[in-house]
């Protein structure tokens, strides 16, 4: 099973910033996806959710919630998850909800409410004992936090870094307590990359650079998540988790692009202006022909490229650096 995706504004008056106004239902998001067709996925093809399901064995990635009818779905031999995933959302209810095109992005507090819906039909379905031995072992795979930051960053709000972090982290403990609650207990958690280096983050950079304030928001959001899954380690004995530390998998590309075939890390495949990061991939915007040589799709998004290779590091990499206690394998083996 499967949750995804984040936004949030607070504090004084803010810009118009280009991921207020996204969207992926149109060429050429999608340019390498099957059939060559907009799925929705900011994306060139693929996401790092379709190719970890690859990875473990399945033919595409869970279907959405609002896709199925959950009642009779959990009925089903053949049922194997749901995605709740809305891009957009983040931990906090209020992110994601200023964007003009984005009128029904669901934040997380809502996506667990979602799933509560769903353990009412298994139990309706299988019973408490037969519920419980399900979902116990499910794969809860969750990556939010992103758009929290981005939110909080560019609205210059009064709020200290520090407490804003806490607050992040105090809301995802509250979220996975109520997963926990359900029955959840193996969780693939993948933590914010290095958003400032992002094309769209960059133009803010008069170098060129990566934006490293916004980097250090990512640095203590790893940090906090880092204690989190340990506390919670802690007080649930059958609990098992992996951290995926999406940020040095992604330094460790932008700092050597050659050692995995990629001529371009700083600007997006698809877009325009500077970096191609000040405008979302609208249809006529500049698109690159040798798109497995960029590492950004867009002014915020991975390339399919680039999210087979977090896919392959999260579930087959041995270094603690990139993705601890255990990778995905592991994860799904245990």
């Amino acid at each position: 099973m499967k949750f995804f995706h984040s936004k949030f504004t607070m504090g004084k008056k803010q810009r118009d910033f280009p991921w207020q106004r996204a969207r992926a239902d149109f060429p050429h998001n999608g340019i390498d996806f099957p059939n060559k067709r907009p799925t929705g996925r900011f994306s060139n093809g693929l996401n790092s959710a379709d190719l970890l399901a690859k990875l473990m064995g399945y033919k595409r990635s869970p279907p959405p919630f609002f896709s199925l009818n959950i009642a009779y779905a959990v009925k089903k031999s053949s049922f194997r998850g749901i995605n709740f995933a809305s891009g957009g959302s983040g931990l906090l209810d209020v992110t994601g909800q200023t964007m003009s095109n984005q009128k029904n992005v669901v934040p997380l507090s809502e996506q667990i409410q979602q799933f509560s819906n769903v353990h009412g039909k298994l139990m309706a379905t299988m019973g408490p004992a037969g519920t419980e031995n399900f979902l116990s072992k499910s794969l809860f795979f969750i990556s939010i936090g992103s758009n929290d930051i981005f939110g909080y960053y560019h609205s210059n709000s009064t709020i200290p870094k520090q407490e804003f972090i806490s607050t992040l982290g105090l809301a995802y403990e509250n979220y996975l307590r109520a997963l926990l609650n359900l029955g959840a207990r193996k969780f693939g958690i993948i933590i914010v990359p290095p958003i400032g280096c992002c094309p769209s983050q960059r133009i803010y950079n008069a170098t060129g650079g990566c934006l490293e304030e916004l980097n250090e928001h990512a640095r203590a959001f790893y940090v906090t998540m880092e204690t989190l899954m340990y506390k919670l380690s802690t007080e649930y004995k059958d609990i098992k988790y992996s951290l995926g530390n999406t940020y040095e998998m992604t330094i460790n590309v932008i700092d050597n692009p050659a050692l995995f075939n990629f001529k371009e890390v700083k600007t997006a495949c698809r877009g325009g202006g500077k970096f191609n990061g000040e405008s979302f991939c609208e249809p006529n915007a500049n698109l690159c022909s040798k798109r497995h040589q960029y590492l950004f799709w867009d002014l915020f998004h991975p390339t399919q490229t680039a999210s087979k290779l977090a896919a392959v590091t999260l579930y087959s990499s041995g270094e603690q650096r990139f993705v601890s206690p255990i990778n995905f394998f592991q994860l799904a083996a245990a």
